[in-house]
């Protein structure tokens, strides 16, 4: 129907308007192929029923590339080791250096030990030895039983710093002691429980200690 709508003639009133001459079915046949034909690319030598039926066409799409954004890998920097000494990081100042101040401090230690070690039941002294040995011991009240040094036997107090060597504690008299940890033996006592601390195998950070497998060792010298 539509095809007969298309190569139907113009009315007369139409060919008067427009100013043309009608022309034969022949002649309009010619025409429509021709224009038809000069209009339409059609692929050489193929035949394109053939070549959509039997062959994937491939468009040549390509996806647009993201564009990647530069982000900043810079990171804060810490202060380094002579910065911290010049700022007096560790340093705890003489009016601090007071025994009742840091008591609060003990009593939240007692606390996280006891929440630790699933309240220091005396039935697993392997198990609650082995959780101290990684335990984080600031606030713990720790005194010195052996040492190549006479001088540091006796001495007990809260511990305020651990560094890797030392041990910063202050006793009850306010005095601020540093005690190394090579040579001496060290206890901590918790609810009645009591554990011992081989300094010479102690040496390291808190934060390293804590990732540390500990072995048992038979005798141990000073």
């Amino acid at each position: 129907m539509e095809e007969a709508l298309v190569r139907a003639p113009l009315p007369r009133e139409l060919l008067k308007v427009l100013g043309v001459e009608p022309q034969s079915g022949s002649k309009a046949a010619a025409f429509t192929e021709a224009f038809l034909g000069s209009s339409l690319q059609r692929p050489g030598n193929h035949d394109l029923k053939n070549l959509l039926t039997h062959k994937a066409v491939i468009l040549g799409y390509a996806r647009p590339k993201k564009q990647k954004t530069k982000r900043s890998s810079k990171r804060a920097k810490g202060l380094t080791a002579q910065q911290k000494k010049a700022l007096k990081v560790f340093q705890i100042r003489p009016e601090h250096q007071r025994y009742e101040l840091f008591l609060p401090l003990h009593d939240l230690w007692r606390r996280y030990v006891l929440d630790l070690c699933a309240g220091l039941k005396p039935t697993c002294p392997q198990f609650v030895q082995q959780k101290l040995l990684k335990a984080d011991l600031h606030g713990a009240i720790i005194t010195v039983v052996r040492s190549k040094c006479p001088s540091y036997v006796g001495q007990s107090g809260i511990l305020l710093q651990e560094f890797k060597h030392v041990f910063k504690i202050i006793t009850r008299e306010d005095r601020l002691k540093v005690i190394p940890k090579r040579n001496s033996v060290f206890s901590v006592e918790v609810n009645g429980f009591v554990s011992h601390i081989y300094g010479s195998r102690f040496e390291q950070r808190a934060s390293e200690r804590s990732a540390k497998k500990f072995k048992v060792h038979g005798s141990i010298d000073l």
